[in-house]
């Protein structure tokens, strides 16, 4: 009894966060629980980055795909709430006055600049190579399932594997094929999460400057030094886990299944650190570089004494 009620708690988790999706877009929600969802928010964003890091293999993470839409529908449900409270009351909470004041500081064009290049990366850079990444996958492991079904047909009847074998292979491959197409899919959602948080930052923006003008009698200086805080802090704290759950989206979509199930560092550290050529060659590079005059002596040199000590 007490294995299937644990065994529940993750689907009421999953059940109770869409609710609260659609909930949040239609219920105010107060600032303190603002908080609390966007610290939530960037947790999870966190907890699949570091899945897919330590994940051996694509297989091992199935659920990613429909983890990557719920992920997103919960960002975009926090973002029409913060969007409530910054033109109904020009507060969105702490969190995302923290954001906005470590970014904006003094300058609000630092700000804008900031969180152009964090949504230009997430959107050109990373978003659109996963996506591209998966659909070039979805397309090849579609086009390669006759062969490896007929390849495993054949080892049958040669008696290279057992009937069971073959069985779980072929359920593997359908795995894999299903995997890749539903990612193909959910890189969708989070490009156009991306597009979506930056028509949300300019109706912050030219909205609050309306309402703080026409409604709350601030001065025009001071309507855009509160808003434009306000809708900076509400941009990153949207796009930063977006970019993280778009790099795990690629690291996942890139991963080449290991041998020994190990995880990601394990192989690079293998792969690079077995070819003391490689280090050898950088740390060469750095040395020759940090006796460049001009360029800073210290880094340089610490680094190429590194490399070419694990070189060695």
């Amino acid at each position: 009894m007490t294995t299937a009620r644990g065994s529940r708690w993750p689907e009421l988790a999953i059940a109770g966060l869409v609710i609260a999706v659609v909930a949040m877009l239609v219920v105010p929600l107060p600032p303190p629980l603002l908080d609390l969802l966007l610290t939530l928010n960037i947790a999870i964003s966190v907890a699949l980055l570091m899945a897919a890091v330590f994940s051996p293999h694509p297989l091992r993470f199935v659920s990613f795909p429909t983890l990557l839409v719920i992920t997103t529908l919960f960002r975009v449900g926090l973002e029409v709430s913060a969007t409530r409270l910054i033109l109904a009351d020009a507060d969105a909470g702490e969190v995302v006055h923290a954001f906005g004041s470590s970014v904006v500081a003094g300058s609000l064009v630092v700000g804008l600049v900031v969180f152009a290049v964090i949504t230009v990366v997430q959107l050109v850079v990373v978003a659109r190579g996963a996506e591209r990444v998966a659909e070039v996958a979805a397309r090849f492991a579609l086009d390669a399932m006759p062969g490896k079904q007929m390849a495993i047909d054949a080892e049958v009847r040669s008696g290279a594997i057992d009937a069971e074998t073959a069985r779980r292979r072929r359920a593997e491959l359908a795995q894999e094929s299903q995997l890749y197409g539903a990612m193909d899919g959910a890189m969708r959602f989070v490009k156009g999460d991306a597009i979506a948080a930056i028509v949300i930052v300019l109706i912050n923006l030219v909205g609050g400057l309306v309402i703080g003008i026409g409604s709350r009698g601030m001065s025009a200086a001071e309507a855009m030094r509160t808003y434009s805080l306000l809708s900076i802090g509400e941009g990153l704290v949207a796009q930063i886990p977006s970019l993280l759950v778009a790099v795990a989206a690629g690291l996942l979509v890139t991963r080449v299944a290991s041998t020994g199930d190990r995880a990601l560092g394990e192989d690079l550290g293998e792969q690079l650190g077995g070819e003391p050529r490689v280090l050898g060659a950088a740390a060469l590079l750095l040395l020759g570089l940090a006796a460049v005059p001009g360029l800073p002596l210290l880094p340089f040199l610490v680094l190429g004494v590194i490399a070419g000590v694990l070189a060695v």
